[in-house]
């Protein structure tokens, strides 16, 4: 792997033209993507009338694809150019996008050709999510992947923040099928700038991978494989490679502990706020929100706290503080002043400290895995902890219809803290500042 064009110093991976262009695309392509997750059930709203059931079967069709086709995803990346995959589907998506509009303003897009659209929008925001990760260890220096990281999550970020918002806005002033022309654009300028990229991607076979593994008999293994089909071979060495590695096992226990507990918490959050607190729908906003600006501040950390003080405490901490923040809100009552100003401290520090940690769990993921595996390392981690989400979420409206609010609220932020448990028990918690060598 090449190394970036300008040599490394204070002004990090911004030396490299080319990173400078990934991140204006994946900047451009998160807007994009934000936008559309508000103005498509939007139109379905305002525009089809859609009722609640019909809006949650909208909003469930569109985030299938991550358990559908994460894995494949994976497998697929790993035997393509990044660049390639990234342009590709940010094209398909303002193509899609554009004919919806187009549909929407003769009044053509029904609620079947809205449930399609949102599929397709969201299985090609898939490959890109699962690219653009893998695009960074083949573009970046290793020493780089902080502060490179650090930059690409805070945009990703401020995305999370500005495109609901955008799309919204447009929507109000606009109409909706204008809104989603607006987030074509986005798709058609990150298309652009990742198209002028022009470092050549080189990325070692599957021999390079065999070779690279510690245990004769797991090569073994994958020459015995070569018998099954592409796809399922490929997809089947990920998870392998995952499950052998006790960092990136680690990493899988935890995110799959966070996501269960945190949709189990949200669930109770949300009928907490307004059935308890009495606040209202613009007030519960606000506090979801305030971890937006704590998402961003988390980033800009992940570039310097790492490396000074050690991966390991800084995971863990971070990890602490941004899961067990939520213990004190069982306690806040009413809606005055104070316990708005209670809930948005604890979205605040929620994003920093969630933001802190994947940021530098991605660094040191990257780091320890062979460039031939990061599409298929990252497709699997997150297939393994999004797959807990629907669980939890059942979880927690079920533990909500059986007991009173505030004590289900207690349990499910009690739970939060397993997952920097796991941290502080594993290999992860004594990494020091220099990441762990690559096998």
């Amino acid at each position: 792997m090449s190394g970036p064009s300008g040599p490394s110093g204070p002004s990090g991976p911004w030396r490299d033209a080319d990173f400078r262009r990934l991140w204006l695309g994946q900047t451009a392509s998160q807007l994009g993507e934000q936008a559309s997750l508000v103005v498509l059930p939007l139109y379905a709203v305002l525009t089809l009338h859609a009722s609640a059931g019909e809006l949650g079967v909208l909003r469930a069709v569109g985030q299938a694809p991550i358990l559908l086709l994460s894995l494949f995803v994976g497998a697929w990346v790993d035997r393509w150019r990044t660049r390639t995959t990234m342009m590709l589907t940010d094209l398909g998506r303002a193509l899609a996008l554009s004919a919806a509009a187009v549909a929407g303003l003769f009044g053509l897009l029904g609620l079947p050709a809205l449930l399609v659209l949102a599929f397709t929008v969201g299985a090609l925001s898939v490959f890109f999510d699962v690219a653009y990760q893998a695009s960074v260890i083949r573009l970046v220096q290793r020493d780089q992947l902080l502060p490179a990281n650090s930059a690409l999550e805070g945009s990703r970020s401020a995305a999370q923040i500005g495109g609901p918002a955008l799309g919204g806005t447009l929507v109000s002033l606009l109409s909706a099928p204008i809104a989603a022309a607006s987030s074509a654009l986005f798709f058609t300028l990150s298309f652009l700038s990742l198209r002028g990229i022009r470092r050549a991607e080189s990325f070692p076979e599957d021999r390079e991978y065999s070779e690279a593994l510690e245990h004769p008999e797991e090569a073994q293994h994958l020459q015995e494989a070569q018998h099954s089909p592409q796809v399922w071979r490929r997809i089947h060495e990920g998870l392998r490679f995952v499950a052998r590695d006790t960092m990136l096992r680690t990493v899988c226990l935890a995110s799959a502990a966070f996501q269960f507990s945190f949709a189990a918490l949200m669930t109770v959050y949300l009928l907490f706020l307004p059935r308890e607190l009495h606040l209202s729908g613009t007030v519960i906003g606000l506090a979801l929100t305030a971890a937006g600006p704590g998402a961003l501040l988390g980033s800009l950390l992940a570039a310097r706290l790492p490396s000074r003080f050690g991966h390991g405490k800084v995971l863990v901490c971070a990890a602490a503080l941004g899961d067990g923040i939520f213990l004190y809100v069982p306690a806040l009552h009413g809606s005055s002043a104070t316990t708005i100003a209670a809930l948005l401290g604890a979205g605040f520090v929620f994003g920093c400290g969630s933001q802190l940690v994947n940021v530098t769990i991605m660094s040191v993921r990257q780091a320890i895995t062979p460039p031939a595996m990061q599409g298929r390392t990252a497709a699997t981690i997150t297939f393994i902890g999004m797959g807990t989400t629907p669980l939890g979420s059942l979880l927690g409206g079920y533990l909500a219809q059986q007991w009173p609010l505030r004590p289900t609220l207690l349990t499910t932020a009690t739970a939060m803290l397993l997952s920097p448990l796991i941290l502080a028990l594993s290999p992860l918690a004594h990494l020091r500042q220099t990441l762990p060598p690559k096998p």
